[in-house]
């Protein structure tokens, strides 16, 4: 669920303020949170026309226009006011969804084509990007390119990336990319989410491969364990 604290904003999944200990005011139900995130990454990352939204060549959709839509579909959002998109975008702890103004945005995994105005300032030296162990080679040999998405994803640490991969793959293997020769080469990458970063390709001369035994990656390996 989410709360609202009068002191500290928005936080999910428990009944105190984690910051102040007090009780907050009741926004939104687990459920009804995970409904809404999910046809928000729909809207806001593939198809705002199934909704008849229009959105800027930013990525921007006017918060009010989505909850006109939503409300068309029946009385499953009825309750639904701009502040839950605000609860929303501040307690995805992976800072899936931005706020600006009346405006809302998905801040990477776009199939739609946008222009990126996100920060493109202290990208880490390195990202990592995880990878089907079958493939590594060729990825090797031919660099990285947009599967499905407007943007290659990068992870900002091993153990992001890894579980990342896990989606997809059993044991996946991590990718290392030189994000500070790609800089330098007059590459741009932009900081998306808290642990994402999105570029439009990565050249081959600038990967390598992280081992399996990497610290970082056994301790990913140890909590899919727990896991299963």
């Amino acid at each position: 669920m989410i709360r609202e604290c009068s002191k500290h904003g928005f936080y999910a999944d428990d009944h105190l303020c984690p910051a102040c200990n007090e009780e907050g005011r009741f926004i939104m139900r687990t459920g009804e949170r995970n409904s809404l995130a999910r046809r928000l990454a729909l809207v806001l990352r593939h198809a705002p026309e199934k909704f008849d939204l229009e959105m800027d060549i930013n990525g921007w959709i006017d918060v009010k226009d989505i909850i006109k839509q939503f409300k068309k579909g029946g009385k499953r959002f009825h309750w639904l006011r701009p502040h839950h998109f605000k609860a929303i975008a501040e307690t995805d702890p992976k800072g899936r969804y931005e706020i600006r103004g009346n405006t809302i945005r998905a801040t990477y995994g776009h199939t739609v084509e946008i222009e990126l105005d996100l920060p493109t300032d202290n990208i880490p030296d390195a990202l990592y990007f995880p990878c089907d162990p079958e493939q590594c080679e060729n990825l090797l040999e031919v660099g990285l390119t947009p599967s499905g998405r407007a943007h290659v994803h990068l992870s900002a640490t091993i153990r992001n990336a890894a579980e990342a991969g896990h989606v997809h793959f059993p044991l996946p293997t991590i990718l290392e990319v030189d994000t500070a020769q790609m800089y330098a080469a007059g590459e741009t990458i932009w900081h998306a989410g808290v642990t994402v970063y999105l570029t439009e390709s990565v050249p081959p001369e600038y990967l390598s491969v992280i081992d399996n035994d990497d610290p970082e990656y056994l301790v990913a390996r140890a909590r899919w364990t727990e896991e299963e």
